[in-house]
């Protein structure tokens, strides 16, 4: 199936601004060099470029890459700028990053593993 990333195992986001021109093989370069990571592990990888109005997936199919591209109509994408390097974010903050929000909540509330009635 093309990009069913329901069996994503990890979700990198190249922070900084990237060349929004490349294209698959630019982009895995990257990737591959910079990163150090491999391009062909079940993984997507996100770049975004200096208008963060626009986002580029990149993801190994098993037989093929796919490149996704998303461009947003109306504000912006929260993308960390601050450094030049890739972070693992997890399912979680990649929804609110697509939902246009800041990938790190201050005001999350913690899920609790404890079970028990007052």
């Amino acid at each position: 199936m093309l990009a069913d990333l329901s069996k994503v195992e990890h979700v990198y986001i190249a922070c900084g601004y990237n060349d929004m021109r490349k294209s698959i093989d630019g982009l895995a370069i990257i990737v591959q060099n910079r990163f150090q990571l491999d391009p062909f592990s079940n993984s997507l990888f996100l770049f975004c470029g200096r208008s963060t109005t626009k986002i580029k997936a990149l993801y190994w199919e098993g037989d093929g890459s796919v490149l996704l591209y998303k461009r947003l109509e109306n504000g912006k994408f929260n993308w960390p700028r601050s450094r030049e390097e890739v972070m693992e974010i997890s399912d979680k903050q990649f929804r609110w990053l697509m939902e246009g929000l800041s990938i790190i909540q201050p005001k999350q509330i913690k899920m609790s593993d404890k079970k028990r009635v007052i």
